[in-house]
Formats: structure tokens, C-alpha cells, sequence
């Protein structure tokens, strides 16, 4: 499908400007011009349920709603800009911008290492523009693409972005759609790709209005967190349309590379083709016509491969999809945590299997879920997963919001940065872990509605239950709890900060320059075995190997090496004295071909650490 999107209203130039919307529940739409002069006009409706008029005298600006059957007035559920916020009137937008992007077409999809960031929280000014100073720490970081997390208008000025009710909006307090664009330009001057996290599964509750336009939502699933959108129910093509447009609007408009899709085991469709599957051709379609790479990344709990399967296959075609397992399993072990979906995980064999085949769960039973969970995925190259050690939900999603550093220290940490970014999936850092920030990163809102507020709270306290954290989360409404998260950057500057900064891009420098380091294809292979709690990983890409050994244990332990050709050097030790460790007792060079006659090599490594060895060459 060849879409354009035409939902909204559209500058034409001279003055005029089309006003289209899908309201099938509207026998008459009227559009309500408010500034610079008060007008109200009707629009043509069709017989799909689509108004739509171009109107003279309307130029960038002008504030507008929509009066449904002459009574309620509402605004456009596809506004470009809120800028007096959910409950006001909607903005034109002039989408044309100065872009100085003219020949950035993205990166390969296996280079991708991705930086997860909240804008309100990133710098002390929370506005999407003031990204673009700091893009220099995130180059020599080395990573390849920011994610934001979403953007889509929301009651306030805080929130984690998830309960966004006019998906085609800015928000206004991050800058609206000029801070977005300015932001991505700044990106592809610096080399950058930008992901944005978008919400397809719900809409938040205040200052949604989409009901009274027409059957976007459905009673017949649901989801944790509002009413679901009816994507294969009566009606549901107008729908589909809505959120599809949304996607290219995105990609068209803002020069986006990539869109992270929230929790789309909540985006219920049992249509013969699946909204999902038909958006992914949508998007095709247009980054072919563009001639730019542009992505489309899921995130799922099901385990489910068909997602990233080709179409010809019996898949949806989508291009990656986050890997919950290898988290769980790494902080598991790190951390001893039992509770919640954490009692599937705790043993090191399963950390290596994660490593093998990506998922851990792959039929077995669930003892969190009380069922079997998950199918095998052999046929699927790593470079389609996205793993971590954190990000938004899994340092979020805490009573405390705690990061994984002030859990379990240091060398752990080191650890788990070796654990993901010396994998064969595609890594992502969460903002600040490059240089161990310590402020947490709890969950926030200002709703003004105070029963919402209480509904907040109150589900909260239910949804952490499982964990069986003590204490009471943060209040989510207050803003102490919102500026508690806002990252202090001076950190990276002192110790032992500044070293750990050092190791993660000593890190992705390895993982660049080696290519048995890199994000694997189908043509690399991959060993992972536990011994005790070790886990010796061998990564072969073509004639380049590398052998990463990963100690999850506190205590020193030791490890068995099986023989293997020639002589191999150490090339990064985390417990070493630079990088902020206790000192090594693993050797500078190992001489595996010796050993082909004696057995395997028996070393010792420090606790919680990481190393990195590559043959040497004759």
C-alpha cells in the first residue's frame, strides 16, 4: 500500500488549506476557525465517513477545532500541534523546514547501537532542541541512534509519554513539531539515526476525544491500560488508515529513520492481514520511494518470531524486535531477584541460551505466566534483536526506580555493559548508564483530573505488588518525583564515573573494530556454554574470532577453556586496575594450541567481571 497521508489539516500554499477528518459518528463536522478571525465552516462528507473541505484565508497558525453535529466542539484528532495542551484547540502547521539531511539515507540495520532517552528528562531544559548539545558526548560515546521515548501530546508537562492522546502531535512542551525537526536535522548533521517510540496498543485518558469522531476503540479485548484500539472490528478501516497515516507522517515529515512500537501483544487484530503486517508494507513502500532506511522495531512479550519473518514466510515483515529474556536472565542472576516474571530466570544455562537463540523461553513452561511460553527462532539472524541491561520499563517499573548500578554496584554493571554490547543482537544503552547515573527514574504524570491522579496512584501500588518491593512508589503526580529523574551530567565528569564513560566506549569501539564483535548475520556463529556460573561465549565472523568470558559471580571463580588454535590476547578486562577494578588474575595471553594434548585451559577470574580475547595473528 502506496499511502499518503492527507488526515489533519494541510498547508497548500496561498492561503489555502484542506481540512480532512475521519468522523463516521458526525452527520455534519464543521470546522471552527478561531484565531486570527472567528469562522465556521462546514466540510463535505463522504460515504466512508471521511469530512473534508479546503478552506481560503486559512494560513500557519490559525487555531481550530471541530463542532460535531452542531454541538460538541472537539480538536483534530489528527492535530499536528496542541500547543495550549490536550484540552485546547488545534494548530496548522507549516511542515515545511530548511532540512540539511539531503542525501542521509540511515544505517544498516546490524549498526545499529541505540541510545534510549526521555527528552523531559535528558537535560535540565526537558525540550527536545536541547538534545543537540549533548549529541557530541553521544558520538564519541559511539553509539549509532537515539530513541526517544514518545513524543504524542500529553496531559501536562510530565509523563513518561505513554498516555499521549493525540498521536500526531508534538508536545508543546517539549518544543512541539519544530523542536523534533530541528532535533532529528542535528542528528543526521552528526551522523545519527532517530528511532521514535510510538503507542499503538491505547490512547491515555485525559483529553481523549477520539470516541466522538468515530469507532476507534474496542470492548470486545483489553488492556492493561485503557481501552483497546479496534483494529479488526466494524469500522476498523478508518482506523487502521489513522494510525498508518500516523507511521508515514513520521517518516515524511519529521525525516524519522525508525519507529519503536510499544507493547504490541496489546494491539489485538485477528484480521487475515493483520494491521502490523500491512503497516510494515506501508512503510516499505514509502522508505523505497524516499530511498531511505527506515525501520520498524516491536516490542513484544510473546516470544512470537512470525513478527520479524518475512511476509513470504508467514511473517509480519517487521525489521527487529526487543528481547526481553536476555535482560531478565542477565539481572536475574546479578541481582538474585525471584519475583514477578523474575522467577522464570536465575540460572546461568539460560543466560547462555539467550545468547544461542535469543529467546529463552521457546515453548517451556512459564511458572509466571502458569503455561508454556514462547517458539523457537533458528531462522532469524541476531542483528533482529534489540537487547539491554536497562531502559525506560525495566528501571521504571521498580517501586524505587533504582538503576541497575545502585542494585548491584560497579563491577556488575561493567559486567552487564560487556554482556550487551559484545553480543551478536543490536544493543541499546538506557540514558546515562554509559557513565553509571544514579538518579532513578520512577514513574511520573501530572494529570489535572484529581480522580485520574487517584486511579494513578492506585494502580501503580497494583501493578508493583507482584514484586513484593517494600515501600510506597513515588507519588507520580508530584513533581519532585518527575525532577528526581532529570540527570546530572556533571557525573561524567568525576569518578569513578569518568572511567566507566571510558570503559563503555573502549566497548563499542571493540564491537566496531572486530567483526566478530559486531551485531551477527546469518554467515557468523556463535558458542555459549555455562560452566558453573561463567559463561564462555565464542564469536566467529568470517576468519575473525573472539572469545568473551563473562563471571556472574560475586566471588572469584574459575572457568575451563577448551583448546583452540595459536595464542590469543587479552583485549579489555573489566577487573582490571584502569577500568576501575579490583586487578585481573586472568593472563595477558593464553597459548590454547598448547593445550590441545593436556585438556582444557582452567583459569580464574574476578568476581562480577568481564574479558575480551582475540587470536593473535603468526
Amino acid at each position: 500500500m502506496n499511502l499518503e497521508p492527507r488526515l489533519g489539516s494541510t498547508c497548500l500554499g496561498r492561503g489555502e488549506c484542506r481540512f480532512e477528518v475521519w468522523a463516521p459518528r458526525a452527520d455534519l463536522v464543521e470546522v471552527s476557525l478561531l484565531h486570527p478571525e472567528r469562522r465556521l465552516l462546514p466540510l463535505r462528507k463522504d460515504d466512508r465517513g471521511c469530512h473534508q473541505a479546503v478552506v481560503s484565508g486559512v494560513e500557519p497558525g490559525a487555531l481550530y477545532l471541530y463542532r460535531l453535529d452542531g454541538q460538541k466542539e472537539r480538536p483534530d484528532p489528527a492535530s499536528r500541534f496542541q500547543p495550549e495542551g490536550v484540552h485546547g484547540p488545534s494548530r496548522v502547521v507549516d511542515q515545511g523546514y530548511p532540512w540539511h539531511d539531503q542525501g542521509w539515507s540511515g544505517p544498516n540495520l546490524e549498526d545499529y547501537l541505540v541510545y534510549e532517552l526521555h527528552p523531559g528528562t535528558f537535560t535540565p531544559e526537558g525540550t527536545l532542541e536541547a538534545v543537540i548539545p549533548r549529541l557530541d558526548h553521544l558520538k564519541g560515546l559511539g553509539v549509532t541512534a537515539l530513541e526517544l521515548m514518545p513524543v504524542a501530546q500529553f496531559p501536562g508537562e510530565r509523563n513518561w509519554g505513554y498516555d499521549g492522546v493525540f498521536p500526531f502531535a508534538v508536545q508543546s512542551s517539549y518544543g512541539g513539531p519544530a523542536g523534533l525537526k530541528s532535533l532529528v536535522d542535528a542528528c543526521h548533521s552528526a551522523g545519527l539515526a532517530v528511532i521514535l517510540d510510538v503507542v499503538y496498543n491505547h490512547l491515555g485518558p485525559e483529553g481523549n476525544c477520539l470516541a466522538d469522531f468515530g469507532p476507534f476503540f474496542s470492548d470486545r479485548y483489553q488492556t492493561p491500560w485503557g481501552r483497546s484500539i479496534n483494529f479488526d472490528g466494524p469500522g476498523s478501516d478508518g482506523v487502521r488508515r489513522f494510525f498508518m497515516e500516523n507511521a508515514l507522517s513520521w517518516i515524511i515529515d519529521f525525516h524519522l529513520d525508525g519507529l519503536r512500537l510499544d507493547a504490541v501483544h496489546a494491539i489485538f487484530d485477528f484480521s487475515a492481514r493483520p494491521f502490523l503486517e500491512e503497516l510494515a508494507g506501508a512503510v516499505r513502500a514509502k522508505a523505497q520511494e524516499l530511498k531511505r532506511k527506515v525501520l520498524l522495531i516491536v516490542e513484544s512479550s510473546l516470544n512470537d518470531p512470525r513478527l520479524i519473518r518475512p511476509p513470504e514466510t508467514g511473517g509480519y515483515g517487521l525489521d527487529a524486535l526487543w528481547n526481553d529474556d536476555l535482560h531478565h536472565a542477565l539481572h536475574a542472576l546479578l541481582t538474585g531477584e525471584r519475583a514477578g516474571y523474575y522467577q522464570d530466570f536465575g540460572r546461568p544455562d539460560q543466560l547462555a541460551k539467550a545468547f544461542r537463540e535469543g529467546f529463552v523461553y521457546t515453548g517451556q513452561y512459564s511458572a509466571f505466566r502458569r503455561r508454556r511460553h514462547g517458539r523457537p527462532c533458528p531462522d532469524r539472524p541476531p542483528s533482529q534483536m534489540v537487547v539491554f541491561a536497562q531502559n525506560h520499563d525495566q528501571v521504571g517499573n521498580r517501586a524505587d526506580g533504582r538503576r541497575l548500578d545502585q542494585l548491584v554496584g560497579l563491577e556488575a554493571a561493567k559486567l552487564a555493559g560487556a554482556a550487551v554490547l559484545l553480543s551478536p543482537f543490536l544493543p541499546l544503552l538506557f540514558m546515562g548508564q554509559e557513565y553509571g547515573e544514579t538518579a532513578p527514574f520512577p514513574f511520573f504524570v501530572s494529570h489535572s483530573e484529581p480522580g485520574l491522579v487517584e486511579a494513578v496512584r492506585l494502580g501503580r501500588r497494583k501493578e508493583l505488588a507482584d514484586f513484593g518491593w517494600p515501600g510506597e512508589p513515588p507519588d507520580p503526580q508530584a513533581e519532585e518525583t518527575f525532577l528526581s529523574a532529570r540527570l546530572d551530567w556533571d557525573l561524567a565528569l568525576i569518578e569513578p564515573h569518568r572511567t566507566l564513560l571510558r570503559y563503555h566506549q573502549e566497548l563499542i569501539r571493540l564491537r566496531k573494530t572486530f567483526p566478530a564483535l559486531a551485531a551477527g548475520g546469518p554467515e557468523a556463529t556463535l558458542r555459549a556454554e555455562a560452566s558453573g556460573r561463567v559463561l564462555a561465549l565464542r564469536r566467529r565472523a568470517g576468519e575473525d574470532e573472539a572469545l568473551i568470558l563473562l563471571n556472574l559471580d560475586q566471588e572469584p571463580a574459575r572457568v575451563e577453556i577448551e583448546p583452540g588454535p595459536g595464542r590469543w590476547a587479552k583485549l579489555l578486562d573489566s577487573a582490571e586496575k584502569p577500568w576501575g577494578g579490583p586487578g585481573s588474575p586472568l593472563p595477558a595471553r593464553l597459548d590454547l594450541g598448547r593445550l590441545s594434548l593436556a585438556g582444557p585451559a582452567t583459569l580464574t577470574m574476578a568476581g562480577h567481571s568481564a574479558a575480551v580475547y582475540k587470536p593473535e595473528k603468526d
